[in-house]
C-alpha cells in the first residue's frame, strides 16, 4: 500500500449567530455564518484492467480562499503506487496512480475540508488583495474551448456597451446569460464547456460547465480576470432550494461548475448564473419562467455570493493528467483512468466503478 497525507492546517476565527438564519438575509448569514467541516470520499475502481492501469482523481482545492479551506486530502492504492502532482495558480492536486497488470486496481481518496457561506458586498468598495502579474496574466488568457477574440470578443463588447465601471460590465454580462442561455437536460455530465460553438451555432444551450465557462470567457475578453472553479455539491441547500443541493450522502453525479470574476475593488467575486437556470428548469414543479419569485431571488443571490454546501476542486482548463495517453482534458471534475485498451468513459460511473460520498463532521 502507498498512502501519503496532504495536510494543510490553518485556523479559524468562528463567529456566532445573533440572528436566527431565517432572520437574516443571505449576505448577513454569509458574513456570520461558522465554518462547516465535511469529509468527502471518492473510491474509483476499474472492474476490467487490460494491463497496466492508471487513475486520476481531483484533489479538494489545494488553495485557501474566502470559501474553503482544506484540512487534508488522504489517499491509497493497495498493489499499486500512488502520488499527488499540484499545480498552481490552477489550485490543481491531482491524484494519479499506477496499478501492474494482475492487480485489482481500487484508489481511494478522502478529503477533508471546511466550507463557509460567501458573499461580497458590492455596495462599497473593500480592501482587495491585488493579483500579482503572473495571476492577472493566467486569468486573463484564452484556452482551447474558452477563447477571447472572434465572436467571443464581439458579443462581450456588444454585451458590455454603455458599462462604466468592472462591476456593470461583470453585471451586464452576468444579465445576458441569465436571459439568453438555457439548461440543457440532454447535454451528458456538466457539459464541455466550448463557447465558440454555442456562439457560432446560436445554440445557447448547456449545463454548469458551458455557461458558467461563456461567462469566463466574455468577462475576459472584455478586460476581467475570470475563472471556473470545478467542484461538487457535497449537502442540501438550507436555502430552499432542492435544485441547488444534494438528496443524501452519495453525490456521485452531483459536479458542479461555478465561476468567479475578479473585480478591482472587491476582489475574487462569486457568480453562478447556470445555477440560476438550473433553477428554471428543475425547481419544483419545474420550468419555471424568469420572473418567478424563486428565480428572481436565485437571480439576485448568484451574483456577489454562493451557499457553501459545494466543495471546490480546482480552477484549471486544458488539463493535461501525467502519464496520461490522449488529448487535454477541458478541465478535471470527474475521475479518470485508462488501461492498454483505451480510456474509460468518465460519466459512467457504474461501470468504471467509481462513487463518491459526503458527510458533515461538524
Amino acid at each position: 500500500m502507498n498512502r501519503r497525507d496532504f495536510l494543510r492546517s490553518t485556523s479559524f476565527a468562528v463567529a456566532s449567530l445573533a440572528l436566527s438564519k431565517g432572520e437574516l438575509s443571505f449576505a448577513q448569514q454569509a458574513s456570520a455564518d461558522v465554518w462547516r467541516k465535511f469529509e468527502v470520499t471518492t473510491r474509483a475502481e476499474v472492474l476490467k484492467p487490460a494491463g497496466a492501469t492508471k487513475v486520476w482523481l481531483p484533489a479538494a482545492l489545494i488553495q485557501e480562499t474566502a470559501f474553503q479551506q482544506t484540512i487534508s486530502n488522504r489517499f491509497s492504492a493497495d498493489g499499486g503506487e500512488a502520488r499527488m502532482v499540484e499545480s498552481s495558480p490552477a489550485g490543481m492536486g491531482i491524484v494519479v496512480a499506477t496499478f501492474p497488470a494482475g492487480v485489482k486496481p481500487v484508489l481511494t481518496l478522502t478529503s477533508q475540508v471546511e466550507l463557509k457561506n460567501y458573499s461580497v458586498d458590492l455596495s462599497k468598495p473593500g480592501n482587495a488583495r491585488p493579483l500579482t502579474s503572473a495571476q492577472l496574466a493566467y486569468f486573463l488568457q484564452p484556452k482551447e474551448h474558452v477563447p477571447t477574440d472572434g465572436i467571443v470578443k464581439t458579443t462581450a463588447t456588444d454585451i458590455t456597451k454603455g458599462s462604466k465601471t468592472d462591476v456593470d460590465k461583470a453585471h451586464a454580462i452576468y444579465d445576458w446569460i441569465v436571459d439568453n442561455t438555457f439548461r440543457d437536460p440532454k447535454v451528458r455530465g456538466c457539459g464541455r464547456g466550448d463557447i465558440s460553438s454555442m456562439l457560432q451555432t446560436g445554440y445557447l444551450g448547456g449545463k454548469c460547465a458551458d455557461l458558467n465557462a461563456l461567462y469566463v470567457g466574455l468577462a475576459r475578453a472584455v478586460g476581467l480576470p475570470a475563472r471556473d472553479v470545478y467542484g461538487i455539491r457535497v449537502a442540501k441547500s438550507e436555502l430552499g432550494y432542492k435544485s441547488l443541493g444534494t438528496s443524501s450522502e452519495k453525490i456521485t453525479k452531483a459536479q458542479h461548475c461555478r465561476a468567479e470574476v475578479y473585480l478591482t475593488q472587491f476582489g475574487w467575486v462569486p457568480v453562478d448564473p447556470a445555477d440560476v437556470r438550473k433553477v428554471v428548469l428543475e425547481e419544483p414543479p419545474g420550468n419555471r419562467p424568469l420572473s418567478d419569485e424563486m428565480v428572481t431571488s436565485a437571480r439576485k443571490r448568484l451574483f456577489g455570493s454562493w451557499e457553501m454546501n459545494w466543495m471546490a476542486y480546482n480552477f484549471a482548463q486544458d488539463v493535461e493528467l501525467p502519464g496520461y495517453t490522449g488529448a487535454k482534458l477541458p478541465f478535471l471534475m470527474y475521475p479518470q483512468a485508462q488501461t492498454t485498451e483505451g480510456t474509460l468513459d468518465s460519466l459512467d460511473p457504474d461501470n468504471f466503478k467509481y462513487e463518491i460520498t459526503a458527510r458533515e463532521l461538524s
